[in-house]
């Protein structure tokens, strides 16, 4: 299955073997952070295949839990694994230097990332992962050329291999078109599903606050519009007897 990548990059610059982030029309990821269930299942993904190596430092479980609508003992059988008590924030055990020697760099704390980024980044940037032998993960990536981050969900979407096409739209370019060779475990939809909940878990991440926001939003609108039929009503009752 060819994948195609909105993705223009000089035809000279790749034979040159430029590792540097090229622009990218980026795929809108769709996300809703007031589905919850998508949120609990984002949450059990980035534990499951994230937290090994990018902690999420401003967000403690137990709030995470709250917002969640997760008991403790939900909390604890499905996101804790590593003994952290309810109150402490998702971090990780992998050192910095430890991180920064198998990896080349150490991987960021993910708390702020889709605010830095935007969800459209992020959703596009973990489909975007192709086979490339040069790099010492084997793999790179569409969005972000030469990343040091290894394509975790490689088992889930399986493998993908750059192809690279003339542009018809720009003489002497070319553009990326990513091929599937190897199916993962989940079919294009399914994997689809699982990066929009981890991209919806991560806008989360971002600002918890956001969900009493929208909420108390919501009660605040409501409440002015029954002030407001409430003051129309008084007005047409104080001015009934004014020609």
């Amino acid at each position: 299955m060819m994948r195609r990548v909105p993705f223009l990059i000089a035809a000279a610059l790749w034979a040159a073997g430029a590792a540097a982030q090229h622009g990218a029309e980026l795929e809108h990821a769709n996300n809703n952070v007031d589905n919850t269930a998508s949120l609990q299942r984002g949450a059990r993904y980035f534990v499951n295949y994230c937290l090994g190596c990018h902690s999420a430092q401003y967000v403690r479980y137990n709030r995470l839990a709250e917002d969640l609508q997760l008991s403790e003992d939900q909390l604890l059988e499905n996101l804790m694994f590593t003994g952290e008590r309810p109150f402490d924030t998702m971090s990780i055990a992998m050192s910095p230097e430890d991180a920064a020697r198998w990896f080349n760099a150490a991987p960021p704390d993910l708390s702020l990332i889709a605010r830095s980024r935007g969800t459209d980044y992020l959703y596009t940037f973990l489909q975007s992962f192709y086979v490339d032998e040069s790099s010492p993960t084997g793999v790179n990536n569409a969005v972000l050329e030469g990343t040091a981050m290894p394509h975790v969900l490689w088992e889930l979407q399986g493998i993908q291999e750059a192809v690279y096409e003339p542009d018809p739209e720009h003489e002497g370019e070319e553009h990326m078109v990513l091929d599937l060779t190897t199916p993962g475990t989940l079919d294009a939809e399914e994997f689809d599903d699982v990066v929009r909940d981890i991209v919806n878990f991560l806008d989360y991440v971002g600002e918890p606050m956001q969900l009493e926001r929208k909420r108390l939003g919501i009660r605040v609108i409501a409440f002015l519009g029954v002030l407001l039929v409430i003051s129309l009503m008084l007005k047409r009752e104080i001015w009934k007897d004014v020609e």
